[in-house]
């Protein structure tokens, strides 16, 4: 195996931390909310009513960090819950206005953050990375015999 075969994990690792790290500074500067904030805002506002498993299933998340989350985002006044119409046990998620407003004020740093991306990877370079990384969230490693 050659050295970038060996590294690659590695690579992915480091470039997470330093993508993540550079946008959270961005939103909390723009929008007053974490990358991680902005997808669970996001997932929320594209299936209202989503229940808190689900989210953290859209996430890749485990339940009890996705309860973590949903509590700051509704002690921030991002997203309401409410009680699932079906489950007695389970809560539904509803995105309020200031959540829907942060979403708009992070907007263009969004767009400004990909912008950046598609700059230093080139357009082709950034859709092939969106396509990979996308196969890498439904990938699971093989197992040992």
């Amino acid at each position: 195996m050659s050295e970038p075969d060996q590294r690659l994990f590695f690579l992915l690792q480091r470039a997470a931390h330093q993508l993540r790290t550079a946008a959270d500074r961005r939103l909390l500067a723009a929008a007053g909310i974490t990358s991680a904030q902005l997808g669970a805002l996001y997932a929320v506002r594209d299936r209202p009513g989503i229940t808190q498993r689900e989210l953290a299933a859209d996430l890749g998340l485990r339940e009890s960090g996705v309860t973590a989350l949903v509590t700051r985002l509704t002690a921030a006044g991002l997203v309401d819950k409410r009680a699932h119409p079906r489950e007695h046990r389970a809560v539904v998620l509803e995105l309020t206005d200031a959540g829907a407003a942060a979403l708009v004020a992070a907007g263009p740093e969004v767009d400004r953050f990909n912008a950046g991306l598609r700059a230093a990877l080139g357009t082709d370079g950034f859709s092939r990375a969106a396509g990979a990384l996308r196969t890498l969230t439904r990938w699971e490693p093989p197992t040992a015999p």
